[in-house]
């Protein structure tokens, strides 16, 4: 038995198993957690197109009391942010900011329906955010044919019912300041 029989077979019983957890069936965030009062780096995972198709743009709403939005360029990749007032003034690193990034929006690629990418932004936490709750993320992903629409909110961590998304927006656990 040579080496890269067994390794084969670890490295695809663990695909299996990533897949079979869902933990890459829909756009997500990699870090799932922050504190309120923080710097955040948000890494939006895309692990595949939209029924085969290729990505073509990637459009990330941001939510109420996230500020600062700088999102991170890729080479292949038009970068536009959408630009607005806030529902409320927030503070970021003492300061009040009542506008900002809304919406940012990747576009170009395409990235094939078996490849993976990250879209990535840096962001602030409002001190006025609640700590214990969920930020959403919605994205709609569209693709060279068709469209995926990551816009549901669900409890982050909640057990699939009934009423389970297959559409889930990623989701953010706000904890307390340290």
């Amino acid at each position: 038995m040579s080496i890269f029989s067994t390794s084969s077979r670890a490295i695809a019983g663990m695909a299996a198993m990533l897949f079979a957890s869902g933990a890459v069936a829909h756009i997500s965030l990699l870090t799932e957690q922050a504190p309120v009062g923080s710097s955040y780096k948000a890494i939006l995972t895309v692990p595949h197109g939209c029924k085969g198709s290729a990505t073509t743009k990637i459009r990330v709403r941001v939510p109420d009391g996230v500020v600062g939005v700088k999102p991170q360029p890729k080479a292949g990749w038009t970068l536009e942010t959408v630009k607005g007032d806030y529902t409320q003034s927030y503070t970021r690193w003492g300061a009040k900011v009542s506008s900002g990034v809304q919406e940012v929006i990747w576009a170009g690629g395409p990235l094939p329906d078996d490849h993976y990418d990250e879209f990535v932004f840096i962001s602030y936490l409002s001190d006025e955010l609640q700590p214990n709750s969920t930020l959403h993320f919605p994205v709609v992903q569209e693709c060279e044919q068709g469209l995926e629409r990551w816009i549901d909110q669900t409890e982050s961590g909640s057990r699939p019912t009934k009423n389970h998304s297959d559409a889930p927006a990623p989701a953010l656990q706000l904890l307390p300041k340290p």
